[in-house]
C-alpha cells in the first residue's frame, strides 16, 4: 500500500480543516480515491482536530427524482455513521430541499464539540435537480460552519471535476458565479503512479517475503500502465499470485508480468470490461476511430465523448495530443474491436512459418490481401467501426494466425496519420505501418508520407526489423476499379508496400 495522498495534486490536507474549507477531488475510475478517502478518515479521527466520515451516494445512480435521491443520500449518511459508530442523525425533516441540510446540522450537534468533516465519494452519480438541489442544501449551510453547527469541510469527490458536472446539470451552460457550490476552495486530482512508486510498491512485497523482480519487469510494468493504479496492482498480483505459486521466493521477470499481461486481457477482468463496454457508445466509437486511423480532427476535443473518455482515464493528453492513455487500453480496445472478426476468419491452412520457425510475414501479408478481395466489401457493411474497417481487420487476421505464439504491440493517437503495429515472434520483429488514401489525397504523396514514417519508426524501434506499410485505398473511385488493379506489391529500397 502507497499512501494516496503523495498522489494528490493540486491538495492542502492540512488547510481544509485548520481553515474549513470545502473541496473537490476527481480523478479517474480505479485510482485510489475511495482507498485515499478511507485512509484519510482513519487518519482524522486518530486525532483530536475533528471527526470524519466518509459517505458514499453511489445509490444515487440514475434517480432523476429529487425527493428520491436527498432521501437516499439521507439514507447513506445513517448508514455511514452507524458503520462508523458514529451518532446516527435522526431528523423528522419532510421537505427534500432541507433534508440533507437538516440532517448534516443534527449531525453536527450530536459530535459537538468536535468539528464534524464529510467525506462524499460518487458525486457525479447525481443528475439534474438532484445534484443542484444537493449542492444548494450545502452551500446554504456553509455560512454558519462550525463545530455542532455544520460540517466544517466537506470534500466532493468522483470521477469529474465539480464544474464539469454541474455544467452537465445546466444543459452545457456555462458555471456562472451564482453557481451553488462556488463556495468550492480548490479542486485536486488524485494521479497515477510515477516508476519510482511502483519500485516502492513492489520493495514492500520483497521486504515481506524475500520475493524480487527484475528491473526489466518493472520498467515493464510501468511501460504497459502508465501508473494507472489498477493495471499495476493487478499485473503484480497475477504475476506474484497465479504465474507463480504465491508462496514462491522466484525472482519475478519479464516473461511472468508479460503473461500476467496477457492473462488480463483475456480475462477481460472487470475494470477492463466496463472500458470496452464504452466502445458501443456511438460518440465513443467515432472518438476511437480517430485515434485509431491517426485522423486530424480539430472538434475532437469539443464533444461529451472526449469529456467522458478524460473522466474515465480511457484517453489522455500527450505533449497536447489525444492518445490512448496507455498500451494496456489500446490493447484492449484492439482486441474488443477485432474480437468477432477474428472468429470469423478461418484457421489458416496455408504455410505461414518458415522452416526455422520464423513467421513468413510476406505469405501472411499476400494471403490477407486475398482475404481482404474476397470479404472485404462484405464485411464493411456489417461493422460499426467502418472509417477503421482496414486496421481492424488487418489486425484480427494478424491476430487468428499468430495468436499464442507471438505478440503485437499497437501504437496510434490522433493527428499522426497512421497505425503502427509491432509483430514480435519467435524473437524476430516485423514493423507494419497502416495508411488511408483518402479523396483529398494522392497514392504517391500518401505512400511518400508513410515510407518516411515508417522509417523513422523502425529505426526508433529496431533498425534490424522487416518493414511493411500497408496503404488501403478508401477513395470511391478507387473501389470501382478491377482487384487486380487495386491489390499491389511493391518494394521500396528495403521497404514493402501492399497496397488494397
Amino acid at each position: 500500500m502507497l499512501p494516496p495522498e503523495e498522489r494528490l495534486v493540486g491538495a492542502q490536507l492540512h488547510r481544509y480543516i485548520g481553515d474549513q474549507l470545502y473541496w473537490a477531488l476527481h480523478a479517474p475510475r480505479q485510482t485510489g480515491k475511495t482507498t485515499f478517502l478511507r485512509s484519510w478518515m482513519r487518519e482524522i479521527n486518530a486525532g483530536t482536530q475533528a471527526v470524519s466520515c466518509y459517505v458514499t451516494i453511489e445509490q444515487c445512480q440514475g434517480i432523476t427524482n429529487q425527493e428520491k435521491a436527498m432521501r437516499t443520500i439521507y439514507s447513506s449518511i445513517c448508514l455511514s455513521a452507524g458503520s462508523e459508530n458514529l451518532p446516527v442523525p435522526r431528523v423528522e425533516e419532510t421537505d427534500p430541499d432541507n433534508l440533507m441540510q437538516a440532517a448534516l446540522g443534527k449531525w453536527s450537534q450530536l459530535l459537538a464539540p468536535r468539528p464534524l468533516v464529510v467525506l462524499f465519494d460518487e458525486v457525479d452519480v447525481l443528475q439534474g435537480e438532484p445534484l443542484i438541489s444537493f449542492l444548494r442544501q450545502l452551500r446554504a449551510g456553509f455560512a454558519s460552519r462550525g463545530a455542532g453547527v455544520f460540517p466544517i469541510s466537506i470534500a466532493l469527490v468522483g470521477m469529474r471535476d465539480l464544474k464539469d458536472y454541474i455544467t452537465a446539470a445546466k444543459g452545457d451552460a456555462p458555471v456562472n458565479p451564482g453557481s451553488p457550490f462556488n463556495i468550492k476552495a480548490d479542486s485536486a486530482v488524485l494521479a497515477n503512479f510515477q516508476a519510482k512508486d511502483i519500485a516502492k510498491l513492489f520493495a514492500q512485497r520483497t521486504e515481506e517475503t524475500g520475493q524480487r523482480i527484475t528491473q526489466e519487469a518493472l520498467d515493464y510494468v510501468y511501460e504497459q500502465s502508465k501508473g494507472q493504479p489498477w493495471i499495476v496492482n493487478s499485473l503484480f498480483q497475477r504475476a506474484t499470485m497465479r504465474i507463480l505459486d504465491q508462496n514462491s521466493a522466484e525472482t519475478v521477470t519479464l516473461y511472468h508480468i508479460k503473461e500476467a499481461r496477457e492473462q488480463m486481457i483475456l480475462a477481460r477482468e472487470t475494470h477492463l470490461d466496463a472500458l470496452a463496454y464504452r466502445l458501443e457508445d456511438p460518440a465513443v466509437r467515432k472518438l476511437m476511430e480517430t485515434l485509431i486511423t491517426g485522423e486530424s480532427d480539430p472538434f475532437l476535443a469539443e464533444g461529451e465523448a472526449f469529456r467522458v473518455c478524460l473522466d474515465l482515464g480511457l484517453v489522455s493528453l500527450e505533449r497536447g495530443t489525444p492518445v490512448v492513455a496507455n498500451p494496456m487500453y489500446r490493447e484492449v480496445i484492439a482486441r474488443q474491436l477485432t474480437y468477432s472478426p477474428q472468429l470469423a476468419i478461418p484457421e489458416p491452412e496455408w504455410p505461414w512459418q518458415k522452416p526455422d520457425g520464423a513467421l513468413d510475414m510476406d505469405r501472411l501479408l499476400r494471403e490477407f490481401q486475398k482475404f481482404w478481395r474476397k470479404h472485404s466489401e462484405i464485411w464493411e457493411q456489417k461493422m460499426n467501426y467502418t472509417e477503421a474497417f482496414p486496421h481492424l481487420l488487418l489486425m484480427a487476421f494478424l491476430q487468428r494466425v499468430i495468436n499464442g505464439g507471438g505478440n503485437i504491440e499497437r501504437e496510434y493517437a490522433a493527428g499522426r496519420g497512421r497505425m503502427d503495429l509491432t509483430v514480435e515472434y519467435n524473437g524476430l520483429l516485423y514493423i507494419i505501418e497502416i495508411k488511408l488514401i483518402h479523396s483529398y489525397d494522392t497514392p504517391r504523396s500518401v505512400k511518400e508520407e508513410g515510407l518516411r514514417q515508417i522509417r523513422g519508426y523502425r529505426d526508433r524501434i529496431s533498425p534490424a526489423a522487416s518493414a511493411y506499410l500497408a496503404v488501403f485505398d478508401r477513395r470511391p473511385a478507387a473501389k470501382q476499379l478491377p482487384w487486380d488493379e487495386r491489390l499491389k506489391w511493391t518494394t521500396e529500397g528495403d521497404i514493402t508496400v501492399i497496397e488494397c
